[in-house]
């Protein structure tokens, strides 16, 4: 009975133990129930994130019980991200808030951001980044945050995002240094050079997107999908990041599980790929230099395709 849940870590475990119940696919910020459930009851409580363990024994009241079974009911029942349940995710230590316009944020670039883009940028001078295909505008306004030197472009194609994205980058309070962009990746962008541009671009392949569970079609398409081998965008992001690049420039794209079609189509390009905490996952570094000295098998490979 649920007339006998009293305290948060109460809360908690029980929404851990429904949505394990309830086979729910976790992969919106978080891995695993358990963590959903205290990111949902947290948030729910109006309580931090971080929040210390000795609070756990705080007893809820007849109101806020409710509201927590009800966002329980309502991830059970619809199968929504909790982010879009709660308006509310984290990456690389920041809040965002997060909705049906944009993607739930999540990336591995995160860990980059984090760790200053070591070993990559070491040594380099960064001025001003590019976000392209930014979605809620996550990765280009963490990069502002961490990094209060640099001016950041946040670019997508996608208004419905974009208007996200401002939102988060008032959230962020990152408004002076940081300036969202309706652009077809770089067409709107034109003349522009940077010393850094990070993408996470769509890049699921329509089999993927066929075989996703329930929780991504409250998703924008547009986000995600990418084509038959899923590289729509990375190759045109390739072609084209060499004209936005200043001499010593780097280009960091997301592809995820495309990186085996990739390496396919340019086996002689040097990507560099970069291990995380939790192992590969899909993301290369490219110094424009490498960009340029290959541009004609890149060029080769994008319009093969075409």
């Amino acid at each position: 009975m649920t007339s006998e849940l009293a305290t948060i870590i109460d809360h908690i475990r029980y929404g851990a133990s429904r949505f394990g119940e309830a086979g729910l696919t976790f992969g919106h910020s978080y891995d695993n129930a358990l963590d959903e459930a205290t990111h949902l009851v947290l948030q729910a409580l109006h309580l931090p994130h971080d929040l210390s363990p000795a609070y756990g024994q705080a007893r809820l009241t007849a109101s806020e019980r409710q509201r927590v079974l009800d966002l329980f009911d309502r991830r059970v029942r619809e199968r929504a991200p909790v982010a879009y349940l709660t308006g509310r995710a984290w990456f690389a230590g920041l809040e965002f808030i997060s909705d049906r316009r944009a993607l739930v944020p999540r990336s591995p670039i995160a860990e980059l951001i984090q760790a200053g883009f070591s070993p990559w940028l070491d040594d380099r001078e960064v001025t001003r980044a590019l976000d392209l295909c930014t979605g809620s505008g996550c990765i280009g306004i963490a990069m502002a945050a961490y990094n209060p030197d640099w001016q950041v472009d946040l670019v997508d194609v996608s208004e419905e995002a974009l208007s996200l994205a401002r939102e988060n980058i008032d959230h962020q309070d990152v408004g002076a240094r940081v300036h969202a962009i309706r652009s077809d990746l770089f067409a709107g962008v034109a003349g522009r050079t940077y010393d850094l541009i990070v993408s996470n671009p769509p890049y699921v392949t329509e089999d993927e997107f066929a075989a996703l569970p329930a929780e991504y079609a409250h998703e924008p398409k547009l986000g995600l999908t990418a084509g038959e081998d899923g590289l729509d965008f990375a190759l045109r992001i390739l072609v084209e990041a060499p004209a936005h690049l200043s001499a010593d420039g780097v280009l960091i794209v997301e592809v995820g599980e495309s990186e085996r079609a990739l390496v396919e189509r340019l086996p002689d390009v040097p990507f560099n790929w970069v291990e995380f905490k939790v192992g590969a996952m899909g993301v290369f570094v490219l110094d424009r230099a490498d960009l340029v000295a290959h541009a004609a098998a890149i060029r080769a490979a994008a319009q093969g395709r075409a």
